[in-house]
């Protein structure tokens, strides 16, 4: 499946996940939020619960964090902006899902997701898309310039480590997911 979309996906592990039968009260903790269980993904990171853990803690510590900072929606752009340069189809459609509701900025997102990381968009979502797509760039391409046009756009510090954050969890987590499995349409 190569199509972007905001429709929702299934995912199919090249590697056999864990059986919800397998999970111990560890694997559970892990999972930080026991709905989990059903996604195949966190059944085969369930593997490694130490892993799963620092990274279920990372991933809600930057997207639900509301001690200031970037709003909701524009984290989630953010992961959906590095989602779509590395070419995650799952990650981009979860996450533009996000930025769309919460921004109440559907088309925007569509067109992010139809044409790309170099698609029009306005001024802060530019600034935001740059940033991401740079921090995803091997090596990372972030620089001044970047940092410029975020704070011109009305980035504070903090809404910019948000940014940063959001992209470069996003970068590693789309390689991790890109190399364990493969989006499906969800009723396969």
């Amino acid at each position: 499946m190569s199509g972007f979309t905001l429709e929702r996906l299934g995912w199919a592990p090249w590697l056999e996940p864990l059986s919800a039968e397998e999970l111990t009260d560890e694997h559970h903790e892990a999972l930080v939020d026991r709905a989990r269980a059903a996604s195949p993904y966190f059944l085969l990171l369930a593997r490694d619960p130490h892993v799963l853990q620092a990274r279920t803690h990372t991933d809600n510590d930057i997207f639900h964090n509301t001690d200031g900072g970037l709003p909701r929606a524009e984290r989630e752009l953010a992961a959906t902006a590095t989602s779509r340069r590395n070419g995650c189809v799952f990650c981009a459609s979860v996450h533009a899902r996000f930025a769309a509701h919460y921004a109440k900025r559907p088309d925007d997102v569509r067109r992010l997701l139809d044409e790309g990381v170099q698609a029009p968009q306005d001024g802060r979502w530019r600034a935001i898309i740059d940033a991401s797509v740079a921090v995803a760039a091997t090596p990372s391409e972030l620089g001044a310039a970047h940092v410029e046009a975020l704070r011109a756009a009305g980035l504070d510090d903090l809404a910019i480590s948000d940014v940063i954050h959001a992209a470069a969890f996003f970068n590693w987590a789309n390689r991790l997911m890109l190399s364990l499995g493969e989006p499906v349409k969800e009723d396969q």
